[in-house]
C-alpha cells in the first residue's frame, strides 16, 4: 500500500490518511444535511408568503372590507411588495444549492484521491474517484436584487 507523500517527501501514515478521509466525509455528510434542511426552509417559506398575499388579495376583492378602510388598497399593496421582496430574497437557495454541490464535489473528489493514494487498489480493481468540479466557482453572484419576476 502506497501511502501519500506528506510534506518532508515522505509517506502520510494510513491511520492520518483514514483520519482525515473520515473528516471529509462528515463534512460531505454535513453539506447534504445542510441542503436538506436549506431546501425545506426556503420552501416553507415560499409557501407561507404565497399563502399571506392569497389572504391579502382576498381581502382586497371584499366589497365590505373595501368600503370600512378607504386607504386599505394602498397599504394592502405596500405589504404585497414586502411580501414580493421577502421572496426574491429566497432566490438565494438556488445560489446556495449551487454552492453546497459544488463544495460537495471537491470534497468527494479529494476524499475518493486520498482514499486511493493511502489505500491502494482492492482485489476488485481501481477505487472510482468522483469527478472535481471543471469551474473553480458555481456562482458569481454574491447578493439578490429584486427582479421582475411575478410571484403574486
Amino acid at each position: 500500500m502506497n501511502a501519500p507523500p506528506d510534506r518532508d517527501g515522505g509517506h502520510l501514515p494510513i491511520g492520518i490518511a483514514a483520519e482525515m478521509q473520515d473528516h471529509l466525509m462528515a463534512a460531505i455528510n454535513d453539506l447534504e444535511r445542510l441542503l436538506t434542511l436549506l431546501t425545506d426552509a426556503c420552501e416553507t417559506l415560499t409557501h407561507r408568503f404565497h399563502g399571506a398575499s392569497g389572504h391579502i388579495h382576498s381581502l382586497m376583492k371584499d366589497p365590505a372590507f373595501e368600503a370600512s378602510l378607504p386607504e386599505s388598497k394602498e397599504v394592502f399593496q405596500h405589504l404585497i411588495q414586502h411580501l414580493g421582496g421577502a421572496v426574491t430574497a429566497l432566490q438565494f437557495e438556488d445560489m446556495a444549492n449551487q454552492l453546497i454541490v459544488h463544495t460537495h464535489l471537491r470534497l468527494r473528489n479529494c476524499s475518493d484521491t486520498l482514499a486511493n493514494e493511502a489505500f491502494g487498489h482492492d482485489d476488485d480493481g481501481c477505487a472510482v474517484i468522483t469527478a472535481a468540479p471543471l469551474r473553480p466557482n458555481p456562482v458569481t453572484q454574491s447578493e439578490m436584487d429584486a427582479g421582475s419576476v411575478e410571484l403574486f
